[in-house]
């Protein structure tokens, strides 16, 4: 479907999208197939109506290693990411798979801005008008389009001795410092750790009071007027009841809310003990997401899972930093410390470190504290939002789970309600925020089930016109790879969310990247949620390449049921569709729209109360090449009002 003449309302401004518009207000680079003709101009990218990219924290300092269609500037505060990077200015190339009206669209080489690009802008204008614009959900549902397998990288994870995940500070000085919002925008949290980890048979955790929680904040970096103190300390251990193996006890962390903020504002800050010398960190900055309203959306939001701390985790978050999000959102599998025994030692997968049989798994604890300090330039600049995943159930003595997820990170979790740090809701402008949690209860009779209930309830939609989900294990993916896993979860809570006409679901779990048409109880449905799992973060267990729906991979359902989610067995053959009677489909179903085995991370756009954009960025590509995109399209109209909508296209 074109979008011609549509008019976007956004930030109570009109944008009438015409041909000529549209040619005049891109960025004139475009992409060749084999044959060398233009076939698409890179589009609405670049849109009148795209909202700016927020102003970086810092100051910023142009990167001479990156080469790019134009100049590229890293903020200050994140250069430590980059640093150590291989130079790609020998390597780095450009392609691109798009859906575009259901269709793929292939490009091996990028024009780059020279002396031929007015006389390329006026010979393409035209073909350019036809084809610039992404699909939409209001067109008929996209065609399956499945991408070869693309370049797995090295899913090597980064050594204890690499720089960047080495304690940088001494004494009681911060390290991985963190911000995490709220659940309004006048206020957010800030975490950091004071100490150092220790590991051994007989450690002594550090005092949780030995050392101050205060952060001091304000507008500009040499006035921090405000303070704040209000939170808590903790030091967690993870702990083994065998002999030879190495217990852990971490430093200490703190989580600070702070209140009282103005929303869309830049706040610097300090965060420590002052009364300690050398106790308080280096000013740090971020920004407050937009005030709650239905004509306020934050610039861009970061969509990630599955991230671990590889070389392609590093690859991962240099490409996202580069789109400059103002928001994370990370779904689960955090840094993969349940690969490795306690003294360290790492393999490839889970269940080749363990088997079944083993009463409680080892971890290596400092897996967690390298993480941390490798995305510290990022989380102490971009709020990032966590919600749990397998990896990070981390059994140990006297049946404790989640020990690192539950002390490491802060949620809104008494501000929504919920009080668990498993599932809560924020609200970010016109956006509700729901992020669930696969491996707690989840069943009609639970607390998190009654909880989502009231959180529902009380969403008013000509407030936050957007609804979307998140959690870890997806219910919709054509991957033999955890191929309806998640089956009685979806079981559980589908219609609930269904009712409420929720927009978008993003999860992970499934290291490739997929995406759904709208669908519902795995129909089409035009008022169902359209389903993205990004599970390609960068993990050590590498990617997954095959398809239930492919010839010998389809797998037998008493295998299907994932101990870690209640371990019963939901899912059966199909009993309708043209799948009836059959566990997998014989070719990749309908519902599923577009799916690619290569690391990345998706940057949604929301533009109004009705569309937004989404884009899937593979790490083989230059960061702001685009491999997927949509738009996401909400019909109020006939979605919310349950008595009037379709059950198919």
């Amino acid at each position: 479907m074109t979008m011609r003449g549509i008019i976007f309302n956004y930030s109570s401004k009109e944008f009438n999208l015409s041909a000529q518009q549209r040619a005049s207000t891109s960025e004139g680079e475009f992409r060749h197939g084999a044959s060398g003709a233009t076939q698409h101009h890179s589009l609405s990218r670049r849109l009148a109506f795209s909202s700016p990219p927020s102003p970086a924290a810092g100051r910023l300092i142009p990167n001479p290693r990156w080469l790019g269609p134009a100049a590229a500037t890293v903020p200050a505060v994140l250069q430590p990411l980059f640093g150590f990077l291989p130079n790609k200015s020998q390597t780095a190339t450009r392609r691109s798979v798009v859906a575009r009206h259901g269709a793929r669209r292939r490009g091996s080489s990028t024009m780059r801005r020279g002396s031929l690009l007015p006389l390329l802008l006026a010979a393409a204008a035209a073909a350019a008008v036809s084809s610039a614009e992404p699909a939409s959900t209001l067109s008929r549902p996209a065609r399956p389009v499945t991408v070869p397998l693309g370049d797995r990288g090295h899913a090597v994870d980064l050594p204890d001795t690499d720089p960047r995940v080495r304690r940088r500070v001494t004494g009681w000085a911060p390290e991985q410092v963190a911000v995490a919002l709220s659940a309004e925008p006048t206020s957010a949290w800030v975490s950091w750790i004071t100490g150092d980890f220790q590991m051994g048979a007989g450690v002594k955790p550090l005092d949780p009071g030995a050392v101050g929680s205060v952060v001091r904040y304000g507008l500009a970096a040499d006035s921090l007027p405000h303070e704040a103190a209000a939170g808590e300390s903790l030091v967690y251990s993870q702990l083994y009841p065998f002999e030879g193996l190495r217990n852990y006890t971490s430093g200490i962390i703190h989580h600070v809310r702070l209140r009282g903020l103005e929303p869309g504002t830049r706040y610097y800050y300090r965060c420590g003990d002052p009364a300690i010398p050398g106790g308080m960190s280096d000013v740090r900055a971020f920004r407050t997401m937009p005030t709650v309203g239905p004509r306020s959306y934050p610039g861009r939001i970061a969509v990630v899972g599955d991230l671990g701390l590889t070389y392609n985790t590093t690859a991962t978050v240099e490409h996202m930093v580069r789109n400059q999000p103002d928001l994370v959102l990370l779904l689960g599998d955090v840094c993969y410390a349940n690969l490795y025994l306690t003294n360290g030692t790492g393999t490839d997968c889970y269940s080749c470190t363990f088997a079944n049989s083993t009463p409680i798994h080892e971890t290596y604890q400092p897996r967690w504290d390298y993480w941390g300090r490798y995305m510290e330039p990022v989380t102490s600049s971009i709020p990032m939002m966590v919600v749990e995943g397998n990896h990070e159930i981390e059994e140990q003595i006297h049946n404790k789970t989640f020990a690192s997820y539950s002390s490491r990170f802060a949620f809104p979790s008494e501000e929504s309600g919920s009080f668990s740090p498993f599932y809560y809701s924020f609200d970010v402008g016109g956006i509700h925020f729901v992020m669930l949690a696969s491996y707690v209860d989840y069943k009609k009779s639970g607390e998190q089930y009654r909880w989502l209930e009231k959180d529902l309830e009380k969403v008013d939609r000509s407030v936050t016109p957007w609804l979307i989900a998140g959690w870890h294990a997806p219910w919709y993916t054509t991957y033999k790879a955890h191929y309806r896993e998640a089956e009685c979860m979806r079981v559980e809570m589908e219609e609930l969310l269904y009712s409420y006409a929720v927009d978008v679901v993003f999860t992970g779990h499934v290291h490739a990247y997929e995406r759904s048409n709208r669908v519902f109880n795995y129909t089409l449905d035009p008022c169902g949620p359209v389903h993205i799992s990004v599970g390609d973060g960068g993990n050590r267990e590498k990617m997954a390449t095959a398809h239930a729906d492919e010839p010998g991979h389809c797998p037998d359902p008493a295998s299907t049921p994932d101990p870690f989610m209640g371990g019963r067995l939901c899912a059966s053959n199909f009993t309708s569709g043209p799948a009836a009677g059959r566990f997998c489909w014989d070719r990749q179903p309908e519902y599923s729209a577009y799916r690619e085995s290569s690391f990345g991370h998706g940057i949604l756009e929301v533009k109004n109360e009705t569309h937004a954009l989404w884009r899937w960025h593979r790490n083989q590509d230059l960061h702001a090449a685009v491999a997927d995109e949509v738009f996401i399209v909400r019909e109020p109209h006939k979605c919310l009002d349950k008595s009037t909508r379709l059950l198919a296209y």
